[in-house]
């Protein structure tokens, strides 16, 4: 019975939304688009089974695999396969993995209705879900170079501090892109932070431009 209302739940976007809003689950955020969607009604699904992060974990490796594994790719995203062939080639490649039936009906469903290609989205949207349900925060900290651990607590003692984070357990991910010169962006939520020193010559060179502009209407 948990299957057939789990198959349900994955047919359409309006079973999904009404499994969704299943009594006693409700799912930590809202997430719009398809990929969110498919993603609600998996987390719901696997909430429902008690499953959450055995699924989580799951994903993790399915995605892994895609990364790796170039023939998964082809399956999932070559659009010249048809929809016969992809549920076969997902069923085979739940059953290698030996997936639960909740992870392996969301794969079967996305290859029925054609949105295999999707896959990485919907994973992404259900650890979306995952870190909301554990109250977790992503931040991701860019700098020029690798911040070390002192660095990195300050800012993260910075946000705790501020209402977004409040409460919240951060998750401290530090990106090195030489491109930014120095200084240091902070995303979080839908928030961006730019101390950056590319964004300040950004900012130097339109000034600069608006000012040679003046001068030469004037001049």
């Amino acid at each position: 019975m948990a299957s057939q209302l789990t198959r349900m739940a994955f047919a359409a976007p309006k079973m999904a939304r009404s499994y969704a809003t299943a009594p006693h689950i409700k799912a930590p955020l809202t997430l719009f688009g398809l990929d969110g969607r498919y993603a609600t009604a998996l987390y719901t699904a696997a909430a429902k089974e008690n499953v959450l992060d055995t699924v989580e974990k799951e994903l993790k490796q399915v995605s892994s695999v895609v990364a790796k594994d170039k023939s998964v790719q082809t399956l999932l995203e070559n659009p010249t396969l048809n929809r016969s062939t992809k549920k076969q080639g997902v069923q085979q490649l739940m059953k290698s993995g030996k997936y639960s039936k909740i992870t392996s009906n969301l794969f079967e469903t996305l290859a029925e209705n054609g949105r295999l290609a999707e896959t990485q989205k919907v994973i992404a949207a259900y650890q979306e879900l995952m870190s909301a349900h554990r109250n977790e925060l992503n931040v991701v900290i860019t700098s020029a170079k690798e911040l070390d651990k002192s660095t990195l607590n300050k800012v993260a003692d910075a946000l705790s501090k501020g209402t977004v984070a409040e409460g919240k357990k951060l998750i401290i991910t530090n990106k090195v892109k030489p491109a930014i010169l120095g200084g240091l962006t902070v995303e979080f939520g839908d928030k961006t932070i730019d101390l950056s020193v590319a964004s300040k010559v950004t900012k130097l060179n339109k000034l600069i431009s608006g000012m040679y502009f003046i001068i030469y209407c004037e001049g």
